[in-house]
């Protein structure tokens, strides 16, 4: 890999930084701060989106004829540590512009693009994500859901699960079954959803964090016309496979990697002014062992990414690399942040205003949200699959 970067490719970096720097409130991450209130966090993100879109920073690797900047892969690269450095808002339409918009983009008919992209990119729309069900998580191609061919519409009954920010949605991608007589890979279609549309109804669920970012959907009769089915009929799990290679892909690690950098770094901080007997509680042997191997797994996560980077620009296409950087990054994650409640030894439980919490909880929210990790955008067990049939060689 060449670790040096073009004059032009510094020249995009820096003007993403000082438009960053003005763009978000003054004193954001040390006095300003996003809202505690998840509807409020969520409507500042999405107005966050939406500055973007002004400021001609968004979908900026799709095409330009809609709307995109066409930035290179490398850009798109530098574009995500940026956003990371910055601590920018995490964006309430990332399903949208991450997974629908470049689903479209790859799968979807001219028209499909010309109605959806406009909207997507400026996030006027917001998209939920219609694929794991009760019974079809890991094993995504047992998806119960039907969708019924009558003249020129579908009719959707069935429900989705863990459906990433529906309650704030307009329009839903759904993969659902055609066919119940085909093999279960087979008998699938990709599905656009209206979200107002009769029959879709909605309920949020309590996560172990208190929050509610996940949602139960359900649909009862509802009518999808059928121009808004992205390829063919009985193909979506080829359409599927497209979405999730983005999903899981190195631009989602690249900038994670550095935002549990960030945490990480916090971690060090409050570990070297926390006492503990007649020492700090970062100078215990076992703890500095612990934070080491951190440093180490958190810069892997950034080669990882950077060297499947490398691959698509030499021409490979997504395929089960993107596998191999999520299995990692979420273990190493959770690893993490299990050494930070370790460390932090009696004060671990302590959040909010308690005098003795650590950075008012952090930690401790972190560790909670992490335990999705390993679990969604596929299982490590599904991934652990994937890697071992189609980079080993290995028998199913």
């Amino acid at each position: 890999m060449d670790f040096a970067y073009t004059p032009a490719e510094t020249e995009f970096r820096m003007t993403l930084r000082h438009w960053l720097a003005d763009a978000l409130p003054k004193g954001w991450g040390e006095t300003v701060f996003e809202p505690e209130d998840e509807d409020e966090r969520a409507m500042f993100r999405l107005q966050w989106e939406r500055k973007l879109h002004s400021g001609g920073w968004s979908g900026i690797n799709w095409p330009k004829e809609y709307g995109g900047r066409g930035a290179t892969l490398i850009e798109r690269a530098i574009f995500a540590e940026e956003m990371a450095r910055a601590q920018a808002p995490e964006g309430l339409n990332i399903i949208g512009h991450n997974l629908a918009g470049t689903t479209i983009l790859r799968h979807g008919t001219e028209a499909q693009k010309k109605r959806f992209l406009p909207k997507i990119i400026s996030s006027d729309e917001v998209w939920c994500q219609g694929f794991s069900e009760p019974n079809a998580g890991s094993d995504l191609a047992s998806v119960r859901t039907r969708a019924e061919r009558r003249g020129d519409h579908f009719i959707v009954n069935g429900q989705k699960i863990w459906t990433s920010f529906a309650q704030y949605s307009q329009w839903c991608f759904a993969l659902v079954r055609t066919d119940p007589d085909a093999p279960k890979h087979r008998g699938l279609s990709f599905l656009l959803i209206d979200m107002s549309s009769p029959g879709i109804s909605i309920r949020p669920l309590r996560q172990i964090s208190g929050e509610s970012e996940f949602n139960e959907t359900f649909f009862d009769d509802v009518i999808v016309p059928a121009e808004n089915i992205v390829g063919e009929v009985n193909d979506g799990w080829r359409i599927a496979m497209t979405t999730l290679a983005y999903e899981r892909g190195p631009e989602d690690a690249l900038g994670r990697q550095i935002r549990f950098k960030q945490e990480l770094d916090k971690l060090l901080d409050t570990l070297s002014t926390q006492r503990r007997g007649n020492g700090r509680a970062i100078d215990e042997p076992s703890t500095r062992q612990a934070l080491a191997k951190s440093i180490i797994e958190v810069e892997v996560m950034r080669l990882n990414s950077l060297r499947t980077f490398s691959k698509y620009l030499n021409g490979e296409e997504r395929g089960p690399d993107a596998s191999l950087i999520k299995l990692y990054w979420s273990h190493a994650a959770q690893r993490m942040y299990e050494t930070a409640l370790d460390a932090l030894g009696p004060t671990a439980p302590l959040a909010g205003n308690d005098r003795d919490s650590a950075r008012a909880g952090l930690f401790q929210l972190s560790w909670l949200q992490s335990k999705a990790f390993t679990i969604y955008s596929g299982s490590s067990e599904i991934q652990r699959n994937i890697i071992g049939e189609r980079m080993l060689g290995l028998p199913r």
